[in-house]
């Protein structure tokens, strides 16, 4: 990019994830370059996936702890959401969803559609969501779900009417954006009645 010379990266912590300070020159559309300094939060990229059956209208979902969401807003903290995961260095997007089914929600599934792709805070964070819809059936339940606990996860598994799901967007009991993005593609493009 033309508009940027100068960049400078400063590691302020690398502990779950990095956090950079990048101090960089930016040119405004009046042709003045100022120095400007950004803080970036890299955990990497991750995966997101809507399932859903049609036959009972339904779609899957999960329910877990999530500190940011406790500290900052100083809500329980529960956080309503899709499966996802972080995308591991070797792994593809689909290849971590089909994982992340299994996992925490206890579902084998053999495919994922992509729908979508976004940066859910590109002010902050660099992770990109590459977002999956998969139809599923009672008999593609393997296990539980939960989550692992290597990984100190403890999920509840939801399965709930489509029409629920939407309505607890409306009235802001799911507030994760990747939930929002995949339900509403869900609504627009009809998947579900």
């Amino acid at each position: 990019m033309q508009k940027l010379k100068n960049i400078t990266r400063t590691t302020l912590s690398n502990d779950w994830a990095t956090l950079h300070r990048i101090d960089y020159d930016y040119q405004f559309e009046d042709g003045e370059w100022r120095r400007l300094s950004r803080e970036t939060y890299n955990r990497g990229n991750g995966s997101g996936i809507l399932l859903y059956n049609t036959k009972k209208s339904t779609v899957i979902l999960t329910k877990q702890f999530r500190m940011p969401v406790y500290d900052v807003n100083k809500s329980e903290g529960m956080s309503i959401e899709v499966c996802a995961g972080a995308i591991d260095n070797n792994d593809s997007p689909k290849a971590t969803i089909i994982r992340e089914v299994e996992e925490e929600v206890g579902y084998r599934i053999s495919d994922a559609t992509q729908v979508l792709s976004a940066y859910t805070s590109p002010g902050a964070l660099t992770e990109k969501m590459y977002l999956f819809i998969a139809e599923y059936t009672d008999d593609m339940k393997v296990n539980e779900g939960g989550g692992l606990e290597i990984e100190n996860e403890d999920i509840e598994v939801l399965e709930l009417p489509f029409s629920k799901a939407i309505e607890m967007v409306k009235n802001e009991e799911i507030i994760d954006a990747k939930t929002i993005m995949l339900l509403q593609y869900a609504q627009i493009n009809r998947l579900l009645n």
